[in-house]
């Protein structure tokens, strides 16, 4: 917790260079982090997109709507879906963002994925709860904070849901997915997820809110804890994939 207050006392006292470029910003960027130049190269995942995974879907693709990764893989989750591509820009700003501790800049972030589910129509509506990807309490010890929830915090805000940060529980440690091979990945997650009792999920439609999609693995397990528990509908929105 101090090492977080000290980084946000610096943040706020050197607020004034893009946390990409490093160049000055101009009084309108400052709640931002980032220049208008730097916002402008963040990639975009643009349609058609995989009805599984939620990637850009490429148009010579022998298949109509889903993507050859996931026709080889049976992901418990409806449908995910993310506003930009893991490259670049918004690769440093989740870095900085998920582990040197920028709390703050869940809300810049956070911008990204209204804006989306805005742009695509996605339906928000019909969500019952909003719950955030939960962190093993080691690792949560290790960051000071779960950056996922923070995300869900400003869109359940922006939206008017109910964001439930408690009702999914990571109860066994495992090792960090990016140590991992593609193949060893679900493996590594598997049964790592339990619902607390104390939330009712049955027949309810729920958004798993994380920073990052890449195989799928985590955000499908918990969907699969979920549905074991009743849920009707997990949508999974990650800031990118």
């Amino acid at each position: 917790m101090l090492r977080r207050f000290i980084r946000g006392l610096t943040d706020i006292a050197y607020p004034k260079t893009c946390l990409s470029c490093k160049h000055k910003l101009t009084a309108q960027a400052t709640e931002e982090y980032i220049c208008g130049s730097c916002r402008l190269k963040i990639k975009r995942n643009i349609p058609p997109f995989c009805s599984s995974c939620g990637r850009h879907l490429e148009k010579d693709s022998l298949h109509k709507n889903i993507c050859l990764g996931c026709l080889k893989k049976a992901l418990s989750f409806d449908r995910a879906f993310s506003p930009c591509l893991y490259e670049g820009v918004i690769k440093e700003l989740i870095h900085e963002f998920k582990y040197k501790g920028k709390a703050h800049l869940a809300k810049p972030l956070s911008k990204l994925m209204t804006e989306f589910i805005r742009e695509y129509d996605l339906p928000i509506d019909y969500l019952d709860f909003i719950i955030p990807m939960p962190l093993h309490k080691t690792r949560l010890r290790e960051r000071e904070f779960n950056q996922a929830e923070a995300l869900s915090r400003h869109i359940a805000t922006e939206f008017n849901k109910n964001l439930a940060p408690q009702a999914l529980i990571r109860h066994r440690l495992t090792r960090t997915q990016t140590e991992l091979p593609i193949n060893k990945r679900f493996l590594n997650v598997k049964e790592s997820f339990s619902v607390a009792a104390s939330y009712d999920l049955r027949n309810k439609n729920v958004l798993l809110v994380d920073d990052v999609l890449t195989t799928g693995a985590t955000s499908s397990e918990a969907a699969h804890t979920m549905k074991n528990a009743g849920a009707n509908i997990v949508f999974v929105l990650t800031l990118a994939n």
